[in-house]
């Protein structure tokens, strides 16, 4: 993570992600840019985070070390949206790890000195609260998406989501985990994938030959999302 320099880029983004219009007051001169590498951390485990993030391009994923030694993954974030936001709402809440699946860029605000602000901004926290019931409202179509759909659909809508420049690298047992599937049942789907010339398995990872194939099956469990915003 470092922060850039270039008013000319931090202003763009500003204006192409609306981001003036989450807060009431000017929060412009105090802005930070802040550019994420793919794999690097927006926010590490159990470290409060120094920044609230405003994510404009990019995508990341939210996960958390158990007590048992596995890696749990929670949850995806795709721009715009904040993160950091439930560190500066609960000060005792424990941060998770939130990592670049691809390069990502942010907006960021101070927490420690914004933070007695923005909790009396009503027009952030209304945005709040649209933001987290709409996180909550896909938490609930995941759920029932996995509970609905066969694991072949599932597994092409994930491999889209967490793919970076056309390959795919999440662990085996972090992904079967996710979709509530056995370890042997994620192996046998990804095997058909890999025999029908959907990926091409390579060293720590798989890259992805048939977008198309990928992209019908992931439409099929939900219609509204082409999926090709994620494609460069």
């Amino acid at each position: 993570m470092k922060e850039i320099h270039d008013d000319v880029l931090k202003y763009q983004l500003i204006e192409e992600s609306n981001y003036k219009t989450r807060f009431s007051m000017d929060i412009l001169h105090d802005t930070r840019l802040i550019q994420v590498p793919a794999g690097g951390f927006i926010v590490k485990e159990a470290s409060q985070p120094t920044y609230l993030f405003y994510l404009v391009r990019g995508r990341a994923k939210l996960y958390a070390s158990l007590p048992n030694g596995k890696v749990s993954l929670i949850d995806f974030f795709s721009a715009p949206c904040f993160i950091g936001e439930i560190e500066l709402v609960d000060t005792d809440h424990e941060p998770r790890a939130v990592q670049a699946i691809e390069e990502c860029w942010c907006l960021a605000l101070p927490m420690k000195q914004y933070r007695p602000l923005l909790l009396n901004d009503a027009t952030f926290l209304r945005n709040l609260c649209v933001a987290l019931s709409h996180k909550n409202y896909r938490n609930i179509v995941s759920l029932t998406q996995n509970q609905s759909f066969p694991l072949i659909n599932r597994l092409a809508a994930f491999i889209l989501l967490t793919q970076n420049c056309d390959i795919y690298r999440e662990k085996h047992t972090q992904a079967a985990e996710y979709m509530g599937v056995s370890y042997r049942h994620l192996l046998f789907v990804i095997a058909q994938f890999t025999h029908d010339g959907v990926l091409v398995k390579q060293k720590g990872g798989y890259i992805i030959k048939d977008k198309k194939r990928l992209t019908s099956l992931a439409r099929e469990m939900d219609p509204l999302n082409n999926f090709t915003t994620l494609f460069h």
